[in-house]
C-alpha cells in the first residue's frame, strides 16, 4: 500500500527547498498524468490548479497569488475556517478551506469510478502563514499540504506532461465535466496560450530576467552564517545544469615554490533571488541589492535592443560591513548568481580569501597570489574576508602591498568580468578605506549587515529545525525564546556570533533530544521529531568584557 501511494507521499513531502525541482521532475514521470486548469469550479474558479494523477492517488495543486506582503494568521485551531485574517488587512476567504472542499469534492465525485482512489490538495502561496506550525496536523488531517512565503508565483512557469496514453486522465476529466457543469464561467485549458498571453508571458520573462530564475533548485538551509532557507526550462536563466557545466578552478593558490594554500570556492546557485527573498531581516540590502541588480539588467537589455546605445557606469566591486553570523558570505553568494544572471559577470562563483591567502614567506609572495586568486575569480566573485587586517599598523606590513596590489589591477580597464567583495567589521573596515581615497571610490556600493534581533533569530532556529524536520512544542519555542533573550542581553556586541550563535545552541540541543529519544525511545515519529522543554539547554557564551579606566 506504501507504493500505491507514493504520489501523494511526494506531495506531502514537498518544501520550499524542494518544491520546483519536483514538480519538473513530475512532468518528467511517464506514469503520472499532469494537465493545467485555468480554475476549478466551485471553490477554485479564481487559481490557476494543476492536477497529478495516476491509477491510485490524484493530487490538486493550487496557486495563491495574494502578495507576499500579506501575513495571515489562522485564529482557529481546531477546524479550517473559510476566513483567514491578516495583519492591518481586511479578512478574505481562505484559499486553504477552498482547497480542502474541493478535495473533499473530487473524492465525491471519483467514488464511483474509483473507490479505493485517494485525493491530496497541495497549496502553494505567497502569503506567509504566521502560524502555519500550529496547523500542519490539521491540514495533514484535511489531506492540505501548504507551502507558505514563497516568490512571483503569477510568473512561474510549470510544465505538465498530459499523456492522453494513460488511462488516468479519465479521473481529470471527470473532474473537469463536473467543474463545467457546476459553472459555465470556469473554463478549464489545457492548450497553450492565445498569441496575445504568449506574448506578454515572454515580456513578463524578458523585463524580469535576472532576478527570477523560472524554477529554482533551492539548496536546504545548511548556511553558517544567516541560514538563508535555498530548479529549469529554456530560458536564459542560470539552471543546475548550466551550473555543472562550467569548469570552476580548483581553490589552491601557489604562492612560491615551496608553499601553497587552499581557498574556498563557492559555486553559483540557481535561485539567487529566491535566496535573497527568504533571508531574514537585511530590508535595506534587499532594496540596494535589486537596484544595483536592476541597473545592471537595464545595461544589458538596452545593449541587446540598441547596440550603440551609450551604457551606465556601474561598479560592482562592494564592501560587506557587519559582524561574525549576519551573512556576509551569504550574501555575497547570492550576489554573485544574480550578477550572473544579469549578464554582469560570465560565471557568478564566489572565490574566498582573507589575509592568509596573500601573505607568503618570501618577497614577492602578495603578487603571485593576488594574481592567481583575480585569475580564479575571473567571471565571479572575489571575497576578502577581514580585509581589515591587510591594513597593518607596521608601514612596511605586507598588507599594504596587498591592497597597491588590489588597487593596480581594479585600474585596468580590461578587469570588468569581476566584482571584487571586501568584508569585515564596521570600524576598522572604514578605516582600511579611509587610508586611500582611490580604494574608496573603486568600491562605492556598501553594504551594512546589522545584528539580528530576538524575533529574527527565533524565526532562523525555526528555519534551522525544519530541515531536519523537528518542530518546537509551544512550551519548547516559549523556553527556547526566553534562553535567547538571556543569551542576547548579556552578550558582547564586539563578539556576538548572530546566526552562528543560534546555530551552536541548536546543536547542544539537537543532542540533549537525541539523548533522551536514546534512553526514552518515543511512541511514534511526531513525537520522535518533536524538541521538547527538557530538550532547551543553554550553552556557555563569553560575556561582555567590563571596561578598565576612568
Amino acid at each position: 500500500m506504501q507504493n500505491s501511494n507514493r504520489l501523494i507521499e511526494d506531495f506531502k513531502n514537498l518544501s520550499q527547498t524542494t518544491v520546483w525541482k519536483r514538480l519538473d521532475a513530475m512532468a518528467d514521470n511517464y506514469a503520472v498524468y499532469s494537465t493545467h486548469l485555468k480554475g476549478l469550479a466551485p471553490f477554485l474558479t479564481d487559481f490557476d490548479v494543476y492536477i497529478y494523477c495516476n491509477d491510485t492517488n490524484l493530487v490538486i495543486l493550487c496557486l495563491d497569488c495574494c502578495g507576499h506582503d500579506e501575513k495571515h494568521i489562522y485564529e482557529e485551531c481546531d477546524s479550517l475556517g473559510s476566513i483567514i485574517f491578516s495583519q492591518d488587512e481586511e479578512p478574505r476567504s481562505s484559499v486553504v478551506w477552498k482547497l480542502a472542499e474541493t478535495v473533499s469534492m473530487a473524492k465525491l465525485d471519483l467514488q464511483d469510478t474509483n473507490p479505493l482512489l485517494k485525493v491530496h490538495g497541495v497549496l502553494l502561496t505567497e502569503a506567509e502563514i504566521l502560524n502555519a506550525y500550529e496547523l500542519y496536523e490539521l491540514w495533514e488531517a484535511h489531506n492540505i499540504t501548504v507551502i507558505d512565503n514563497l516568490r512571483r508565483l503569477k510568473n512561474k512557469t510549470i510544465r505538465v506532461n498530459e499523456d492522453d496514453d494513460l488511462s488516468s486522465k479519465s479521473y481529470v476529466r471527470q473532474l473537469i465535466d463536473k467543474s463545467m457543469e457546476t459553472t459555465d464561467a470556469t473554463r478549464p485549458t489545457t492548450a497553450a496560450h492565445d498569441d496575445d498571453d504568449e506574448f506578454e508571458r515572454l515580456l513578463k520573462e524578458f523585463i524580469n530576467e535576472g532576478f527570477e530564475p523560472v524554477n529554482e533548485d533551492f539548496l536546504p538551509p545548511i548556511n553558517h552564517e544567516e541560514d538563508s532557507d535555498d530548479e529549469d526550462t529554456d530560458d536564459d536563466d542560470t539552471t543546475t545544469d548550466d551550473i555543472d557545466a562550467v569548469d570552476y578552478p580548483s581553490g589552491e593558490i601557489e604562492q612560491n615554490q615551496n608553499f601553497s594554500v587552499k581557498v574556498e570556492i563557492l559555486r553559483p546557485i540557481a535561485n539567487p533571488r529566491e535566496e535573497l527573498d527568504r533571508l531574514v531581516g537585511c530590508a535595506d540590502i534587499k532594496r540596494r541589492m535589486d537596484e544595483l541588480v536592476a541597473l545592471t539588467s537595464y545595461n544589458r537589455m538596452m545593449r541587446e535592443l540598441y547596440p550603440n546605445s551609450k551604457q551606465h557606469n556601474v561598479s560592482l566591486h562592494s564592501v560587506f560591513l557587519g559582524r561574525p553570523g549576519t551573512g556576509k558570505t551569504t550574501v555575497c553568494k547570492i550576489y554573485g548568481s544574480l550578477l550572473h544572471q544579469a549578464g554582469a559577470l560570465s560565471k557568478g562563483h564566489v572565490v574566498v580569501c582573507d589575509r592568509g591567502t596573500f601573505i607568503g614567506t618570501l618577497w614577492g609572495d602578495e603578487e603571485r597570489a593576488m594574481r592567481q586568486a583575480l585569475e580564479m575569480a575571473k567571471g565571479g566573485v572575489l571575497m576578502i574576508d577581514e580585509a581589515y587586517l591587510l591594513n597593518g599598523k607596521n608601514d612596511n606590513d605586507p598588507g599594504k602591498i596587498v591592497i597597491q596590489l588590489l588597487m593596480n589591477i581594479l585600474a585596468d580597464e580590461t578587469q570588468r568580468d569581476i566584482a571584487v567583495v571586501l568584508c569585515g567589521y564596521k570600524d576598522p573596515m572604514l578605516k582600511l578605506l579611509a587610508t586611500n581615497p582611490g580604494l574608496q571610490s573603486r568600491f562605492p556600493n556598501k553594504f551594512e549587515f546589522t545584528d539580528f534581533t530576538v524575533d529574527e533569530l527565533v524565526e532562523i532556529s525555526i528555519r534551522r529545525i525544519r530541515s531536519y524536520d523537528y518542530q518546537f512544542t509551544n512550551t519548547a519555542l516559549e523556553k527556547y525564546r526566553n534562553v535567547l533573550t538571556q543569551a542576547y542581553q548579556v552578550r558582547d556586541p564586539e563578539t556576538w556570533g548572530n546566526a552562528r550563535f543560534v546555530a551552536n545552541l541548536l546543536e547542544r540541543i539537537y543532542i540533549q533530544h537525541a539523548t533522551r529519544c536514546v534512553r526514552h525511545y518515543p511512541k511514534d515519529k511526531h513525537d520522535l521529531l518533536m524538541l521538547t522543554p527538557d530538550d532547551i539547554v543553554s550553552i556557555e557564551m563569553p560575556r561582555q568584557r567590563p571596561k578598565i579606566g576612568f
